[in-house]
């Protein structure tokens, strides 16, 4: 997907706040103030971090562990390095 689809999908959810309380970037996606996701969309470092489970985390970095790692500062968040 490219940074624009991303930002799409996430648009056309209920109750979803973009905003970016960190600078211009990262470009982070809220759900009743949290946030769920988090894009870098720079061509020289694309990426973006994903709110989910343990589970879910694990899982992702075993199947795909070259694509896929811990989210930067984040517990149970995956951060998908490249596309």
């Amino acid at each position: 997907m490219t940074a624009d689809e991303i930002k799409d999908y996430c648009r056309s959810k209920k109750m979803i706040t973009e905003e970016n309380p960190f600078g211009d970037i990262p470009i982070c996606f809220k759900l009743k103030g949290k946030i769920f996701a988090q894009l870098y969309p720079y061509e020289y470092d694309y990426k973006i971090t994903l709110k989910c489970t343990v589970d879910a985390g694990q899982f992702f970095r075993m199947a795909y562990p070259e694509k896929v790692v811990r989210g930067y500062q984040s517990n149970n968040r995956i951060g998908i390095q490249y596309f």
